[in-house]
C-alpha cells in the first residue's frame, strides 16, 4: 500500500475494476491482511492500551506485548462477531458503492446468495452507519439551509407545530459560484423550532459562514452564533422557491426519488437518518471516477466504527444508547 497520509491510488490501495476486485480478494486470508493495513497502517494498536508491539498467533490473534490483551482485526469493528466470511463483507462493501443510487436488502441477499433478509437488512445499516466519519470537517463559505418532509401521510400539520406523520428533515449544502455545489448535510430532527433549526447549523456549519435561508422564524437568531445570515422572502419574490434556493431544493427532490424508488419509501422514521447517511456519503463522493475508491473509503471508516447488535440495529439506536 502507499504510504499512510498520502492520497490512496487506483490499482495500488484499491482495486480499479471489478476484475482487479476479484483478483486481488481471491481468499479470506488476502481479506484479512488488506483489512490489517487498512486499520493498522502504521503498525498494530492494541484497543486497550494503545501498545504497538504485539505477537500473532496461530489462531490469528494479536497478544498484545504489553497488556497481553488478546484482539483480532475484526474486533472493536461492524465486522465483529459475524459467522460470515470477511469475503462475502468485501463484495457487499463493492456492491454497495458501485450503485450508483444505492442497494436494497432484496438486491443485496439476491447478488451474494444469502439465505436470510434480515441478514442483508442488518449488513446495509451496519454499512449505513459507517458512511459518516464523526470527526468530519463542517460546511463553510455560502450554505443553503432549508427543511423538507419525508415519507408518512401528511394530516395537515403546521410549520413549526408537527407535520403530521412525515418526518422533518433540515438540509444543508454549499454554494459555489458561479454554478456549482459543494458538501451536504442532512439530519431528521423533531420539529422545526428554533431550538433544532439553529442545533444543526452549529453543529455542521462553520462560524462565520454565510447561511442562506428563507424568512422563517426559527433561523431569526442565527446572527447570534457568528454567522452571516442571508434571508430571502420567497412570499414576496415572486419567484419559485427552487430559484432563489437551488441546492437544498435540488437535494430534497433527489433524496425523495431515490428513497421512493430504491427502497419504494418503506423507511421507518427512526432508521431514516442511516438513510440519509448513505445520501451523504454518496453525494458527497458523486465526483469520484473509480468506484474503488469508494470502497476503500468505506471499508476505511468500517473499521472506525464500534459494533452495534442486531437489536439496536432493529431498534433505531445509535452507539451510544
Amino acid at each position: 500500500m502507499n504510504d499512510f497520509g498520502s492520497h490512496p491510488i487506483a490499482g495500488v490501495d484499491y482495486p480499479e475494476t471489478l476484475q482487479e476486485f476479484d483478483d486481488w480478494f481471491a481468499t479470506e486470508q488476502a481479506c484479512l491482511e488488506y483489512l490489517q493495513k487498512i486499520r493498522w497502517p502504521n503498525g498494530f494498536i492494541c484497543p486497550v492500551c494503545k501498545g504497538h508491539k504485539a505477537w500473532k498467533m496461530k489462531t490469528g490473534l494479536f497478544r498484545c506485548a504489553t497488556c497481553k490483551r488478546k484482539t483480532s482485526v475484526l474486533a472493536g469493528t461492524i465486522f465483529q462477531g459475524t459467522r460470515k466470511p470477511l469475503r462475502l463483507w468485501f463484495q457487499a462493501i463493492w456492491y454497495i458503492t458501485s450503485q450508483k443510487f444505492g442497494g436494497s436488502a432484496l438486491g443485496l441477499k439476491r447478488i451474494l446468495g444469502l439465505k436470510s433478509y434480515q441478514t442483508a437488512w442488518s449488513w446495509l445499516h451496519k454499512m449505513r452507519r459507517a458512511m459518516i466519519r464523526p470527526d468530519r470537517s463542517p460546511l463553510s463559505g455560502n450554505v443553503e439551509v432549508d427543511e423538507t418532509l419525508i415519507g408518512g401521510k401528511d394530516e395537515g400539520g403546521k410549520r413549526g407545530r408537527g407535520a403530521g406523520r412525515k418526518s422533518i428533515v433540515v438540509i444543508a449544502i454549499e454554494v459555489h459560484e458561479p454554478k456549482g455545489f459543494g458538501r451536504v448535510r442532512l439530519k431528521r430532527i423533531p420539529d422545526m423550532s428554533g431550538d433544532s433549526l439553529i442545533s444543526f447549523i452549529r453543529n455542521n456549519v462553520q462560524q462565520n459562514s454565510t447561511v442562506i435561508t428563507d424568512c422563517w422564524t426559527g433561523y431569526n437568531t442565527l446572527q447570534k452564533y457568528e454567522y452571516t445570515h442571508k434571508q430571502i422572502n420567497l412570499s414576496k419574490s415572486g419567484a419559485p422557491a427552487h430559484v432563489h434556493l437551488p441546492g437544498v431544493h435540488r437535494i430534497a427532490s433527489l433524496l425523495k426519488r431515490l428513497l421512493l424508488s430504491t427502497h419504494q419509501g418503506a423507511v421507518s422514521p427512526k432508521h431514516l437518518d442511516y438513510y440519509l447517511d448513505e445520501y451523504t456519503f454518496r453525494f458527497n463522493r458523486r465526483t469520484s471516477r473509480v468506484r474503488g475508491l469508494l470502497f476503500y473509503r468505506l471499508l476505511e471508516q468500517a473499521v472506525c466504527v464500534s459494533p452495534v447488535p442486531y437489536k439496536k440495529i432493529v431498534n433505531g439506536e445509535h452507539q451510544g444508547q
